[in-house]
């Protein structure tokens, strides 16, 4: 995959994007990732890239120009395709009014050969620039900064689910919200600290046992902490046995 990121901030990435998996991740060959400053495309001595507000206002309004002149470059610097088609991103902005960044949208973003993430700054981004959205993403409802923060965010999700970066082959798909749940709990050594201690289920090596085990704890977190959850989750039969059990006081997994 190949994560372009087009900023007035790009040394904002140094440090998430040379650490821990992400490095890896290039490190393998499964990841290719380019910061471009955004001044790069402007035409004045200030490299100007934000204006003051049409109408009045508070803060700066980044410009349209350098955007759709960066995108532009950016897309034609890619070698054409083998059915002789110029290579397209999938262009990314992040914004309060774009869908709700989860765990599905992470997976379809990893099935895409390449993306370029626009990143507001200031005020925002004149309404312009968002024609060449392929998609706008809300991290939530809370405001940022800046775009490139959310990005970060997006990037590192969305690498998580290349097939390769993570050590386990199946690390990412036994991961909260993988598989609509939020995860069971995780332990270990040692099987003893200071009066806690880690449950005996999971130093019985009965593999099977363990795996149930992990299943009821995960519908009984979600159903504690984010019950919203349970409404769009692919529950088995028994899973909604044992959550019928947890509305009994007392009820415990067995």
């Amino acid at each position: 995959m190949f994560v372009e990121t087009l900023s007035t901030f790009p040394s904002m990435y140094d440090s998430v994007m040379g650490s821990s998996m992400m490095r890896i991740a290039q490190e393998k060959g499964i990841l290719s990732f380019k910061a471009h400053d955004l001044r790069d495309w402007t035409h004045d001595r200030h490299r100007t890239t934000d204006d003051e507000p049409y109408g009045g206002g508070a803060g700066l309004v980044m410009k349209c120009e350098p955007i759709f002149e960066a995108y532009e470059e950016l897309v034609s610097s890619v070698e054409p395709s083998g059915d002789g088609s110029a290579a397209k991103p999938h262009v990314i902005f992040l914004a309060p009014g774009g869908r709700r960044f989860d765990d599905a949208l992470a997976c379809e973003l990893a099935t895409q050969e390449r993306l370029l993430f626009i990143c507001g700054h200031y005020e925002g981004i004149d309404e312009r620039a968002y024609a060449l959205a392929d998609t706008v993403i809300s991290l939530g409802d809370y405001v940022l900064t800046s775009g490139e923060l959310a990005s970060m965010v997006v990037i590192d999700a969305v690498v998580r689910k290349l097939p390769g970066v993570l050590g386990a082959p199946d690390g990412a798909a036994d991961e909260s919200f993988a598989d609509g749940l939020l995860e069971y709990p995780q332990y270990t050594r040692p099987a003893s600290f200071r009066g806690q201690e880690v449950p005996p289920i999971l130093l019985s090596g009965n593999h099977a046992s363990i795996a149930r085990w992990r299943r009821q704890e995960s519908l009984r977190r979600t159903a504690l902490l984010r019950p919203d959850l349970l409404d769009a989750a692919p529950l088995a039969s028994e899973d909604r046995e044992f959550l019928k059990s947890l509305q009994t006081d007392g009820a415990q997994p067995e």
